[in-house]
């Protein structure tokens, strides 16, 4: 990836919110968030694929890379990005087959073992966490903390984006660790101004690259 990877990962889950995702994708895209996750782990694969399908549509034209969870099968048929995948959806590779090569595909990690793993395939990044404690998976793996995202970096040249309870107030120390995007839920959908704090998150991201405190 030639241009630096997008340091908000926003990750739009309907099952989360009243809100339309079409309109809070778009306020989104407004403030320049350019990398935008749907998961959608409850609905059938018909309604995910009109979901994708209306979302690309505005933000394709504003440049935001569309990323459909667990489902390569439909990202492959709709005009997204790419896949991100979890340790119990098919392999990076397999993915990959389905999506082609100018679809991203991402794959979750939650231990070395899985990130070294993860470090041998085509995967164009690889998400690490929970960081911290998180409320928006029914059962989430053991929290691994800022240090494993410093480990992580270690190991792999490929972006790093970190997923799990992570705020504002946590989002410097996970970008000082060598985190290249922080992949957020909760604190965007429970802010009273989603786009605003979606500006915040690229803001401390600027600062930390600029070697601020």
């Amino acid at each position: 990836m030639q241009a630096p990877f997008p340091p908000l990962y926003a990750i739009l889950d309907p099952s989360l919110t009243a809100a339309p995702a079409t309109a809070l994708a778009e306020t989104l895209a407004k403030v320049g968030v350019r990398l935008i996750q749907l998961r959608d782990k409850r609905s059938p694969a018909r309604r995910i694929y009109e979901q994708a399908q209306e979302l690309a549509a505005v933000l394709t034209p504003n440049d935001v890379r569309l990323i459909v969870n667990d489902r390569p099968d439909i990202a492959a048929i709709c005009s997204v990005g790419g896949v991100h995948v979890g340790q119990g959806d098919l392999a990076v590779e397999e993915a990959r087959r389905l999506c082609g090569s100018a679809k991203w595909v991402g794959v979750s990690t939650h231990n070395i073992d899985q990130l070294r793993e993860a470090e041998r395939t085509s995967a164009d990044y690889i998400a690490v966490g929970p960081i911290f404690s998180t409320s928006t998976k029914e059962n989430p793996h053991p929290v691994v903390g800022v240090d494993f995202v410093r480990k992580a970096r270690q190991l792999t040249r490929k972006p790093l984006v970190a997923i799990g309870g992570i705020t504002v107030e946590s989002a410097a120390d996970v970008f000082r660790a060598g985190a290249d995007s922080v992949a957020v839920i909760r604190d965007l959908i429970a802010a009273p101004d989603p786009g605003a704090r979606a500006r915040e998150y690229v803001a401390i991201a600027a600062r930390v690259r600029a070697g601020e405190s």
